[in-house]
């Protein structure tokens, strides 16, 4: 998605999550399908005679959503077409973990998968007992027992009878034992042995750890053999010739493909996203809390502060996130709406917002993919957004934002950025001044007398002299903190090297950490700053700095797409391969972004191609993964 507004699809919003979180399910027909004859085609609905899917329980994934009331599915045969998936209902969801979907704090009390993949079953008759898809299909615990369905945290639990009086339905499709072709999705080269080869699936496995049983292993006839995406993100990269059994499972337990959302939103009209406080009198809070996660001395912190609902348990109490960091769970009844993430009334958080001005986006990974379900979603090229600052280029009906931060445009829910400046609070924002335009916010105001402050405040608006008279100081600091920041990081941010030089000659401590773990290395680079680069490495800076998210200044040059930089860094020191927390290389990234030059570049300067990502990718996988293996490969 890079390089274009996370925003760009062609659903409405409101219904963005349940299609999200939809893509890559695994499914069969359902009790409305009737594609099983020649249907005269009608608008883009693909129709092919004979069994489309197969015949009854052959399985197929979930590729993408037309419409909210229209899905495209690829079947395990490689057919491709249109179903409905509002007032008729095509389909049934088999298996819903390559979603990614997970009901976090639970465990499967057979398998003891932890947490729950996919869909959960809660036992009705039995006190906190909850089985896996696999085990409940596979008929572990009491058949005589009843089960609660819950299909996504939050969602409703629907009552399903007793498995034993239910009837079980064979499933086929790629699983193991199956001979299979590449299929429509294919992206790696000959490794099949050439287009029309065959091979055995030998096990389904995870392509991911927050995508389970969403691969197939294969040996292919030449004796090559690897794993093949089979629902990772909707993807089909195999064909089914002779398929195989994969189990029985009980149809009309199923849920219906689109019948029954994710569960945003629960009892009380809370939504995920909503700002709520505690309104009520103490005792009357717990009592209220009683049976519905009670009430800690902990959670004295809750009263008269604003939290966000970031869950909805299956007992539709709420889950609400402070700006502590703690997660506390509420009656319902004894929270106040303050305002709503997908509000558009004049209360709402995006009301506070004009086209122009600059917003910090917030730098709490898991709150932000919460906060962005429905209001443009979350991708992982987003990722070196956060933290950083922005310009509202257009504020969407719903109030949902779209915002230019490091060189792409994306949408925000309002809720996800903190305003820094208006429109004509700053001149500029470009890539060199993201920060500088929140540095200068904090900097410009009147001094408070605290000698920290000052010096910081006149590092980053390079007034040398200032900075020299505060230095004399008895009182001064030199590695003093203001705003999180020393005067060392603003000066480097903002490219002052006369003040980087007068602090440097007072011995400043060039490796000091802000709250992200970003040193003044990380800063120059955010600054788009060589020289200072050059200047703060040449005093010792250690080039090679990781972050909290274990970033070093090379990996936020290649995501900045600041060509200067990256060679600027590589031509004085910084290793070209060091891995972040995601297992990312500088290379992995210049990739992602298709910026052909900076691979070149890193590859004249040893970058390792081998070095594995934690999804299993290399530089050639990863190439592949983005449509683009030759680019890497020919330079090799």
């Amino acid at each position: 998605m890079d390089g274009v507004s996370a925003r760009n699809s062609v659903v409405p919003t409101r219904t963005a999550r349940i299609m999200m979180e939809g893509v890559g399910a695994r499914v069969m027909r359902g009790p409305d399908w009737k594609w099983c004859k020649q249907v005269r085609g009608t608008g883009r609905r693909n129709r092919t005679a004979g069994r489309q899917d197969g015949g009854e329980g052959h399985v197929g994934t979930v590729r993408n959503f037309e419409s909210s009331e229209e899905v495209v599915v690829v079947w395990d045969n490689g057919t491709a077409a249109n179903y409905r998936c509002a007032g008729a209902y095509d389909l049934r969801v088999i298996d819903s973990a390559p979603t990614g979907t997970k009901h976090e704090g639970t465990i499967c009390d057979t398998c003891r998968q932890q947490p729950i993949f996919g869909i959960r079953w809660k036992c009705a008759d039995c006190s906190n007992y909850d089985l896996c898809s696999v085990c409940y299909h596979a008929d572990k615990h009491q058949l005589r027992h009843r089960f609660y369905r819950i299909a996504a945290p939050g969602s409703e639990r629907v009552l399903v009878e007793p498995r034993r009086k239910s009837k079980k339905t064979s499933v086929r499709g790629i699983f193991p034992g199956a001979r299979v072709v590449r299929g429509v999705d294919w992206q790696w080269e000959d490794q099949d042995g050439g287009n029309g080869r065959r091979g055995k699936v030998t096990e389904i496995q995870d392509w991911s750890a927050a995508s389970p049983r969403s691969a197939a292993y294969v040996i292919w006839d030449n004796g090559q053999k690897n794993l093949y995406r089979v629902g990772f993100e909707g993807m089909a990269d195999l064909k089914v010739v002779n398929d195989a059994k994969g189990g029985t499972v009980y149809r009309d337990h199923l849920p219906l493909l689109g019948e029954q959302g994710p569960g945003r939103s629960a009892g009380h009209g809370w939504s995920i996203g909503d700002q709520v406080n505690v309104d009520l009198d103490l005792d009357i809070v717990q009592s209220l809390q009683y049976g519905h996660g009670g009430w800690t001395d902990g959670m004295f912190e809750c009263l008269g502060t604003a939290g966000t609902v970031v869950g909805i348990d299956e007992d539709h109490d709420i889950v609400v996130s402070y700006p502590s960091g703690n997660r506390w769970t509420f009656n319902p009844c004894a929270l106040n709406k303050v305002s709503s993430a997908s509000g558009g009334g004049p209360e709402s958080a995006g009301s506070q917002f004009a086209v122009g001005d600059l917003v910090q986006i917030h730098s709490d990974l898991e709150r932000i993919k919460v906060l962005q379900r429905g209001h443009g979603e979350w991708a992982e090229a987003m990722l070196p957004t956060l933290g950083n600052i922005g310009r509202v280029q257009q504020i969407y009906h719903d109030n949902d934002l779209k915002v230019e931060v490091c060189g792409t445009s994306w949408t925000y829910n309002p809720l996800a950025v903190t305003k820094v400046a208006s429109e004509g609070s700053v001149a500029s924002s470009s890539s060199g001044e993201r920060l500088t335009a929140m540095l200068k916010k904090l900097f410009d105001s009147q001094v408070s007398g605290d000698v920290n402050e000052e010096l910081v405040k006149a590092a980053a608006n390079g007034d040398i002299q200032k900075c020299e008279e505060i230095l004399k100081r008895p009182d001064a600091s030199r590695d003093g903190v203001f705003a999180g920041h020393t005067a060392l990081h603003a000066a480097s941010q903002n490219g002052h090297q006369e003040v980087i030089k007068l602090l440097l000659m007072h011995k400043v401590d060039t490796e000091i950490e802000d709250k992200d773990g970003d040193r003044a290395v990380h800063h120059a680079a955010h600054g788009d700053e060589p020289a200072v680069m050059v200047q703060l490495i040449q005093a010792g800076a250690d080039p090679n700095a990781r972050n909290k998210r274990r970033q070093t200044a090379l990996h936020i040059a290649v995501n900045k797409g600041l060509y200067n930089l990256v060679q600027t860094l590589l031509e004085n020191g910084c290793h070209p391969s060091l891995q972040d927390q995601d297992g990312d290389t500088a290379l992995h990234d210049a990739i992602s972004k298709k910026r052909d030059d900076m691979v070149s570049l890193l590859l004249e300067h040893s970058a390792d191609i081998t070095l594995a990502n934690n999804n299993g990718f290399n530089a050639l996988h990863h190439a592949a993964l983005r449509g683009n293996p030759r680019s890497v490969h020919s330079q090799l």
